[in-house]
């Protein structure tokens, strides 16, 4: 992939910290204070900036979500950090994210402001807790999205989905919206660069980005599917076969 030069760089990453400094700034003082569509409206302003500011373009296909959309439950499969960032542009959801991104630098601070619901994959008992309160958004119109993989990849496959998450969907009786998530280089190839996966960590991971001409992500909105009257491994099952089959075709590169 084309690099970014130098001074286009440093030029980037000067905004990335400005406007980090400002998303601590707003998290602390005004997140508290607001209701939660107006916390709704600042943390997607604030990423779409962000992603303004690493010059990551979003591809959108399909019918995408709409301020209408409530009580939905979404699901995809992860590659980067930008991930959350990119559906978070686009429609403010409440994620559920593993306990590690806590320890993020910075931006584990700025998703915990923003209502991530964390899970304990080492205690199992913790997922019936995340259940219950997952549930509970859902019956309160919010939207929640959480990647049932578990953990990242480098863009070039995917792993087996998780369904017990998705119990929260069902016990609602909510929409479970799958997303198929890619990054390309020009060429249609996935770009590794855009993966944060292995040993890479959140500092190395911002400068390789950062280093990128014209970096973009592609969200595929796929069917919606109802919950009701069906189990969490149908429904999960359900998602994990379109979100592949859609991954699968832009990786072999025909048209989405």
């Amino acid at each position: 992939m084309q690099q970014t030069p130098t001074l286009i760089r440093y030029f980037r990453i000067a905004r990335v910290i400005v406007h980090t400094l400002l998303g601590l700034a707003i998290a602390a003082a005004v997140l508290p204070l607001v209701s939660a569509y107006r916390r709704g409206r600042i943390i997607r302003w604030w990423c779409q900036s962000l992603l303004k500011c690493f010059s990551i373009q979003v591809r959108v296909f399909g019918v995408r979500p709409d301020s209408t959309t409530h009580s939905t439950m979404f699901v995809a499969n992860h590659i980067s950090w930008t991930d959350i960032h990119a559906l978070n542009s686009l429609i403010p959801v409440r994620f559920i994210a593993k306990l590690e991104i806590r320890t993020w630098p910075v931006f584990g601070y700025l998703v915990t402001k923003s209502g991530t619901l964390f899970i304990n994959r080492t205690i199992r008992r913790d997922a019936a807790r995340i259940v219950e309160i997952t549930s509970e958004s859902l019956r309160n119109l919010e939207n929640v999205c959480f990647f049932p993989e578990g953990t990242t990849t480098d863009g070039t496959h995917m792993l087996p989905f998780k369904s017990s998450i998705v119990q929260a969907a069902v016990d609602a009786q909510a929409t479970l919206w799958p997303i198929a998530i890619y990054y390309p280089q020009p060429n249609g190839q996935p770009s590794l660069t855009m993966a944060y996966a292995g040993e890479t960590s959140m500092i190395e991971s911002m400068d390789q980005i950062l280093r990128l001409k014209n970096p973009v992500v592609e969200l595929h909105f796929l069917t919606p599917i109802p919950c009701v009257g069906h189990t969490r491994q149908h429904v999960t099952q359900l998602a994990y076969q379109m979100i592949s089959a859609a991954f699968n075709q832009r990786l072999s590169h025909q048209q989405p």
